[in-house]
């Protein structure tokens, strides 16, 4: 890795006191990055943007060199539901979202693929791409994220194979994109820990590595192939502290901006895995 090349690494971080507020906390904690998400994670309306505010955040992320920052869509967002209702909010939602993202200095909007619901993986992501192909625009500047999901009940994105689906399909695959969620991706059955490359060789022969923006940089509550979203603190988890060194320093994967979803009652507590993760893109020992 070159030794110039800036190493992006943030928490996910409430936007409730707007944005400027948001990203000075995570100066605090020695991030230059945060995700957030768009909107109540379990649905509702999004708060109206305030131009003072979003001037603020544009500064405080010029003063503290920050990389992009990463949207993230709400829980309840299913463009693959078999309910007519639900996909018309997941219409509603994600075309709200990137009009408002064109607003914001953020270039990325993450989102969970969706759940067919007993209608099969083929049928659900046609209903993804149905939404996808009516609501995204070449002029975008945002690039979409599919989020790798653990595989629990009908979810869609459990496999390589499923988000190279949707890329194919979509008529504006010029801003797709992948976010990969380390805990889901150990949970779906790609052996991160033992078998990172042969899992990053899978991924670029089948999607492209080029598809991979972003990371969710989370242990895992749950053994490996446990097919289970339960993210857990670095270290904590089955996944272990040594594979998150070798991803804080991989040549390719270091050049990504990484967003931490790891569970904590204190926000303060994700400067810590901050650090340990900057120590190791640095080849120095924290632990």
């Amino acid at each position: 890795m070159e030794a110039h090349m800036q190493f992006v690494i943030g928490p996910h971080t409430s936007i409730a006191r707007g944005y400027r507020r948001a990203a000075e906390e995570a100066v605090a904690i020695g991030a230059n990055t945060f995700q957030f998400f768009t909107r109540n994670p379990r649905g509702g309306n999004a708060k109206a943007l305030d131009a003072a505010d979003v001037a603020g955040l544009r500064e405080v992320m010029a003063a503290h060199d920050f990389g992009p920052l990463l949207a993230h869509a709400p829980y309840t967002l299913n463009m693959a539901s078999k309910t007519e209702k639900t996909r018309e909010f997941a219409k509603m939602a994600f075309a709200e979202d990137l009009e408002r993202l064109e607003r914001l200095p953020c270039s990325l909007y993450n989102f969970h693929p969706g759940s067919h619901v007993g209608q099969g993986s083929e049928t659900g992501i046609a209903l993804i791409l149905e939404t996808l192909n009516a609501v995204m625009r070449p002029d975008q500047t945002t690039t979409v994220l599919l989020e790798t999901m653990a595989g629990k009940g009908s979810e869609i994105g459990r496999s390589f194979e499923e988000l190279a689906a949707i890329i194919a399909g979509c008529d504006h695959a010029e801003h797709l994109g992948v976010c990969l969620d380390t805990c889901h991706v150990y949970s779906a059955g790609y052996d991160i820990v033992g078998h990172l490359e042969e899992t990053l060789a899978a991924f670029d022969r089948i999607v492209g590595m080029e598809r991979l923006k972003a990371l969710h940089i989370n242990d895992s509550k749950t053994p490996f192939a446990s097919y289970k979203d339960r993210h857990e603190q670095l270290g904590k988890g089955s996944i272990g502290l040594a594979a998150f060194e070798r991803l804080a320093a991989h040549p390719q994967l270091s050049r990504l901006p990484m967003f931490l979803e790891t569970p904590h009652d204190d926000y303060r507590s994700y400067g810590q895995e901050i650090a340990f993760m900057r120590a190791a893109n640095e080849g120095r020992q924290t632990m």
